[in-house]
């Protein structure tokens, strides 16, 4: 897209400040080259996964697997969304409708996350967050970054590897020998939510997990027969 940095000037500019930055690991493909790009420009990474159902075996298992392969730590934090869903009741029977209540939760944003990060590791406040989200990864995102850039200046968020191709990414993948995660099988993605596109897969493949997901939202179960009633 006209009048916008490139990633390789994207990179080539962090390469030069040697700052460390944060970086939004969702375990997915598009991160995970992000990632690549970023050690192979010697970047310091400090890398965070955000979980969407606290104790999934098979999230966890594969989040060793990158701490392994990369050789450090990922932080494991909540996801906006795990409490976006409590507190609005999804998938949750209304006899946990007042425990929720008081439990006091209260929503926060990916900057939230972000801005407490860096506190907690001593990161200034206007250390980069780097996230994988690509052009090409969908019309929506196409969209995106269209209207707003690949770089936020206001929120210091950017997209490192916004304008690679999916040939980019495999080729990055492949030249490093790096796995995907087990999700890329059962999902065809990453794990990201709480319909029939994960928790029927989970049901089959990972029925812990599976009973996990229930554990928190009792009525996910359902995403199975409304299917079964639609079909």
């Amino acid at each position: 897209m006209d009048g916008l940095p490139s990633s390789e000037q994207i990179l080539g500019e962090m390469e030069a400040e040697g700052k460390p930055v944060l970086l939004a690991f969702s375990r997915g493909k598009d991160s995970l080259s992000a990632w690549l790009a970023l050690r192979e420009r010697g970047i310091p990474v400090v890398p965070y996964h955000l979980y969407s159902v606290p104790g999934l075996r098979f999230v966890a298992d594969s989040l060793k697997m990158y701490e392994d392969f990369f050789g450090q730590k990922i932080y494991d934090l909540p996801h906006p969304s795990l409490y976006r869903w409590l507190v609005n009741y999804v998938f949750c029977p209304p006899e946990r409708w007042r425990i929720i209540d008081a439990a006091g939760l209260t929503e926060f944003t990916y900057e939230d996350v972000a801005a407490t990060l860096r506190q907690d590791v001593g990161l200034p406040a206007d250390a980069w967050n780097v996230d994988g989200v690509r052009a090409t990864d969908s019309p929506m995102r196409r969209m995106a970054m269209s209207t707003h850039g690949p770089i936020r200046q206001d929120t210091r968020k950017v997209s490192a590897i916004w304008d690679w191709q999916i040939a980019d990414v495999r080729a990055a993948l492949t030249r490093h020998s790096c796995p995907l995660p087990i999700d890329y099988e059962w999902f065809g993605r990453s794990f990201d939510g709480l319909d029939y596109r994960f928790i029927e897969p989970l049901s089959r493949h990972a029925p812990e997990d599976y009973a996990r997901v229930l554990d928190w939202f009792p009525l996910a179960e359902l995403e199975l027969l409304r299917h079964d009633l639609t079909r």
